[in-house]
């Protein structure tokens, strides 16, 4: 048995043993409290049901989901691991909070040791976010940080107030102060949420607010705007009602929609669904996919993120998963487009506390590794959706929290920074392709980069288009390194001028097939040359003669495990022992050539003339014969000796 499973639940012990012996399979009090979000009444509930041996095991398991959410992270990480160690109950979602629990409880030890239970289990984008966003802390990321100027909202209430969103020169935002609606929402003791408008100052602060009175009325929920100018309309989530009242679920759980209404036009519900809520709705004028989070059955945790297309905000698609480089086995939530960069907010184990900011870079329809926005956005507390413009020579931003300092439950935070949010990154993409034909593209070639230290730091493959991708925490030199079997390898040194200069550009690796290379003559593998031939009775090397010697240079280079034999041959006219002389020059002066171009001398294990023997053709002594038979018999060929064994 793991460290992980070994630890011991106290407080539960004895009774735990009954839990899933005794339950039943009925609706109780703690249900209808957990499905309306009532999570301390649900633990009350529940642990009176706990007391009395008959919660179910799904049950107990929505207990240690309402310890968590009542942040009661000692007792929500003992029933987790209870779970763990008597049933398979648990996904990676609830895997996710458990390592969020044991990381924030006196046995933060346990997190370890559970992480490396569960480790392999985990997607290979979940791992590599994991380790990158770890190594850009380990590697000191304060280094690295920009210089933000954070202010807290001079018009944030004791309630809650989140999810700010411009308003061509305003700001939105959600709170749970009371305002005009009739009614309280229990779960958090406050108003239903609603929407205001203020007017933003240069200095980013906010003036007078208001409730936003464009949208249509409503006594429950009405949340998280999101303003799209090319479509004058906003975009935001409401309760799902049913002639004037709450709609609920078979489980009596009322969800949210959401709803886009045009700046002096109608108001549309878009997606509903009884029992699924959807969160934080983007609307990106650009592309017109309408983004937003939700928990549907086919995710990756808790909440992910979806888009949707539409014609003009009007849905046109299934929800589409943004997949596993940007969801994990948390929630992701309030997602966020500036400039080619996706901001989003997640709650996955490895981050810096509850909900942390993270920026990824857009390519097309992929994603790049998410990066933590560092220690100065986010928190050991709840940091969430983040937006930003340009104004004046930076940038103007906000985000909710509720990090200490505050004035309620979430704050809104203004912040003023002369650059986009997000630690620096080196990031390497291109194409790989045969150096010898760039057209032709070169799939499943291992690309990887060195720091100065010799330790590999990133290595991934070329796809079914030769494209790669590799992003890593900020270097100022890396080595990159490129191969393939039967391929030659890539090595080069980039300094810091050049990797600055590869963050807005793309780097195409070349790399020379072996087979595109060399050629069959005469019963052996040779490196492939047009034919050439020296003056009658010269050694000397014409130009002619080092354009195709510079072939095999470039081949060594690319191959440089190769070993070698020069050959040279004449025709049958002249002396026997003056031919042999004669080649054998030819041959000692080609091998000049190569190793003064760079061909290590050990490389070349022989230079031979052969004079006239190996003749092709019949070309013998006293035979007559045209000048191109004779030719034939003239050739130098550069041998490769370690062909059979060159790729074992």
């Amino acid at each position: 048995m793991n460290q992980a499973k070994k630890i011991q639940v106290t407080l539960w012990a004895s009774l735990l043993s009954v839990v899933f012996c005794f339950a039943q399979n009925k609706r109780t009090g703690g249900d209808v409290f957990f499905f309306q979000y009532e999570y301390q009444k649900a633990v009350q509930a529940y642990e009176k049901q706990l007391s009395e041996g008959t919660l179910t095991k799904q049950q107990f398991l929505n207990l240690a989901d309402a310890y968590f959410e009542t942040n009661n992270f000692e007792k929500a990480s003992e029933a987790y691991i209870k779970i763990y160690d008597q049933d398979t109950l648990m996904d990676s979602h609830h895997y996710n909070k458990m390592l969020q629990s044991l990381s924030k409880s006196p046995n933060a030890k346990g997190k370890e040791d559970f992480l490396a239970s569960i480790s392999s289990s985990f997607s290979k984008e979940l791992n590599e976010n994991k380790e990158f966003n770890e190594q850009l802390i380990k590697n000191g990321s304060d280094e690295n940080q920009l210089d933000y100027e954070i202010f807290n909202l001079e018009g944030n209430s004791p309630q809650t107030d989140f999810a700010p969103g411009f308003y061509n020169s305003k700001l939105l935002f959600s709170s749970g102060r009371p305002g005009n609606k009739k009614l309280r929402y229990e779960p958090g003791n406050e108003g239903y949420f609603n929407i205001y408008e203020t007017t933003i100052q240069p200095s980013g602060q906010i003036m007078t607010l208001q409730p936003f009175k464009a949208l249509e009325e409503t006594d429950f929920h009405k949340a998280t705007p999101s303003y799209s100018s090319d479509l004058n309309s906003v975009f935001y989530v409401v309760s799902n009602t049913q002639n004037g009242d709450l709609a609920f679920d078979s489980n009596g759980k009322n969800a949210l929609g959401i709803a886009k209404q045009a700046i002096g036009g109608a108001n549309q519900l878009l997606l509903k669904d009884l029992s699924t809520s959807f969160y934080y709705p983007f609307y990106d004028d650009s592309s017109g996919k309408l983004y937003f989070a939700a928990d549907f059955e086919d995710g990756y945790g808790g909440t992910d993120i979806y888009f949707v297309y539409t014609n003009k905000g009007q849905v046109m698609s299934a929800p589409i998963n943004l997949g596993p480089r940007i969801n994990s086995s948390g929630n992701e939530i309030a997602p966020f487009i500036f400039e080619n960069s996706f901001y989003f907010a997640s709650d996955v184990f490895y981050g810096l506390g509850g909900m942390d900011i993270y920026k990824s870079n857009m390519e097309g329809e992929d994603f790049g590794i998410p990066i933590n926005l560092g220690s100065q956005i986010n928190t050991e507390f709840d940091d969430f959706g983040l937006i930003i413009r340009n104004e004046g020579e930076g940038l103007l931003g906000y985000f909710a929290s509720n990090r200490p300092g505050g004035k309620g439950k979430d704050d809104i935070y203004g912040f003023k920074v002369d650059e986009k949010p997000g630690l620096k990154t080196n990031i390497f993409k291109g194409t790989v392709v045969n150096a010898g034909s760039t057209s032709e593209i070169v799939p499943n070639a291992e690309v990887s980069l060195w720091n100065m230290d010799g330790e590999m730091v990133a290595r991934t493959t070329s796809d079914d288009n030769g494209e790669y991708r590799l992003e890593i925490p900020y270097e100022t030199e890396l080595v990159m390194d490129a191969s393939k079997k039967r391929y030659s390898r890539f090595v080069k040194k980039f300094d810091q001028d050049e990797l600055d200069a590869l963050q807005s550009g793309t780097f195409d690796i070349g790399i020379s097939l072996y087979d595109d290379l060399v050629e069959e003559r005469e019963g052996q593998k040779v490196v492939k040359m047009d034919d050439f031939y020296f003056d009658t009775s010269s050694i000397q090397l014409k130009a002619e003669i080092t354009s195709e010697l510079d072939k095999v240079v470039d081949f060594v280079k690319a191959f440089p495990q190769a070993q070698l034999r020069i050959e040279t041959y004449t025709d049958s006219r002249g002396g026997s022992s003056t031919n042999f002389r004669l080649t054998q020059g030819r041959s000692d002066a080609i091998k000049k050539y190569l190793v003064d171009n760079g061909v290590p001398e050990t490389s070349i294990l022989y230079s031979i003339g052969y004079g006239e023997d190996k003749l092709l053709n019949n070309c013998t002594n006293g035979v007559f014969c045209l000048e191109m038979l004779h030719k034939q018999n003239q050739r130098s060929l550069v041998v490769v000796l370690n062909d059979n064994v060159l790729f074992d």
